[in-house]
């Protein structure tokens, strides 16, 4: 790559030809253009993959110094400018978009570019100079993209699971807070819609946080496939143009650079070809999703009203919910969860589909992949952080409405069958329900159990279970 540096713009060429390019921008030829093929979202790269790739490129250039395939004054320049991009530093120099052809080349060189001229210029250079060092011959020395990029998926994909799972932490907690807070509350329980068996309303937040908490752990799982990186293999597996000495030791240091406990993948073939970790990342993902848009569906439902639904608990007021009907308040939060976990469910889908569409030693799809699994994370993690503080945290309780249900549902006649029998019960409530009458009542009149009796099997708090 050839440069050719003028008063307002450097010319650069390559082996498709000749472009100018701004003087004072990090990023080079190869970056310019695959700006100008793939304008498809109009986002930028993800912050977290851009310090994933300074990582590797760090600890590629300080093996290859090890090694001596890299002179220190080189691979002090490079580390510098890694170090300034990890600390946040020329982040809008990547310039190429998320979705883009070429299994990640174009952000791989991107990162090249940018750090080959960063390090230029801290040895006293002028950018595009890169006889003091080449973006592919010193910065991407000993890699290929086909083992940086999903390296750096995988980095990143961790990160962003922590932060997830750690408001998820707290999610659980607020929700099991909220469980012995509503412990006496005592309501009538669902099932398909319909009246069931008497529930304390605690139990109910109770098995919200169990069901989250067994999401936390399926990501934990998930997490260990993310550790293992196929750095070391090159193009295919083969490590081709990679000195075995720097194969032995890259993810070693890159292990040491970032602290997440990585190891580098015993068979690098099959790392290199296969995207089944992101899809089974993913699916981890979705899974929480599901959860806890089945959460904020019940939470919807139990505050609906506040005069015409259920209204068992309150929601608390966030903003106004028409333009039209005065006073209306809607279950905002709850419903933003739902659509975080719509669009996680379909990004699902991409995932999958993508990394079934790979043939022989690549995926191509690398980029739609870590784009919509990174949203996915990320949406979650902040559709999380505020149903904790703008929902759940405030949701209280009515027990006077709790309790209104529970004593006009037939759905405690469970509780007499096995005194009086299934059809004898049955009979009870289907005379309950045509009279609109109490079921206590009714079942009083038939003379089938006595006061005494019926006043002990009728007893909620009998059928919610032990404490």
């Amino acid at each position: 790559m050839e440069t050719v540096a003028s008063s307002a713009c450097r010319k650069e060429t390559d082996s498709i030809g000749s472009k100018n390019i701004p003087f004072d921008v990090y990023y080079g030829l190869q970056t310019l253009r695959a700006s100008e093929n793939f304008r498809i979202t109009g986002l930028n790269i993800h912050d977290g993959i851009i310090n994933s790739l300074a990582e590797i490129k760090k600890a590629a250039a300080l093996t290859n110094c090890e090694v001596g395939l890299l002179d220190k004054k080189a691979a002090s320049a490079i580390i510098s400018a890694c170090d300034e991009i990890i600390a946040g530093q020329l982040h809008d120099a990547f310039i190429v978009d998320p979705i883009q052809g070429g299994a990640g080349t174009s952000l791989n060189m991107n990162a090249n570019e940018v750090i080959a001229n960063r390090a230029i210029e801290l040895l006293g250079g002028v950018k595009g100079d890169y006889t003091l060092v080449h973006p592919n011959d010193h910065v991407n020395c000993g890699q290929s993209t086909n083992d940086v990029i999903p390296t750096a998926g995988k980095l990143t994909a961790l990160r962003l699971l922590n932060n997830a799972q750690k408001e998820l932490e707290r999610l659980v907690c607020a929700l099991r807070e909220k469980g012995e807070a509503f412990h006496d509350i005592i309501k009538i329980g669902r099932t398909q819609l319909q009246d069931a068996v008497p529930v304390r309303l605690g139990q109910e937040f109770c098995a919200y946080a169990s069901a989250l908490q067994r999401d936390i752990h399926r990501m934990e799982k998930a997490k260990d496939e993310m550790r293992c990186v196929n750095l070391g293999g090159t193009a295919v597996g083969t490590s081709l143009n990679a000195d075995p000495r720097y194969v032995q030791r890259v993810v070693l240091n890159l292990d040491k650079i970032t602290g997440l406990g990585l190891t580098q993948a015993y068979n690098l073939f099959d790392s290199t070809q296969n995207l089944d970790e992101f899809v089974a990342v993913s699916g981890s993902v979705k899974a929480c999703a599901v959860t806890l848009s089945k959460i904020a569906n019940d939470l919807r439902l139990m505050s609906s009203g506040p005069r015409a639904g259920l209204g068992e608990i309150t929601l608390p007021p966030r903003q106004n919910g028409s333009s039209i009907m005065p006073g209306k308040v809607n279950p905002v939060i709850p419903e933003v969860v739902n659509q975080v976990a719509f669009n996680i469910i379909g990004n699902d889908v991409t995932i999958t589909l993508a990394a079934e569409a790979g043939q022989f030693e690549l995926n191509a799809f690398e980029p739609i992949v870590f784009y919509c699994l990174f949203q996915s994370i990320d949406t979650l993690a902040y559709a999380v952080n505020t149903f904790i503080d703008n929902c759940v945290a405030g949701i209280t309780p009515n027990p006077k409405r709790c309790r209104e249900l529970l004593e006009a549902s037939v759905g405690c006649a469970t509780a007499l069958c096995p005194i009086i029998g299934y059809q004898a019960a049955t009979e009870l409530a289907k005379r309950a329900l045509s009279e609109n009458r109490p079921l206590r009542e009714i079942a009083l009149e038939s003379g089938l159990l006595s006061p005494e009796t019926l006043e002990q099997a009728l007893d909620p708090v009998r059928m919610v279970g032990p404490d």
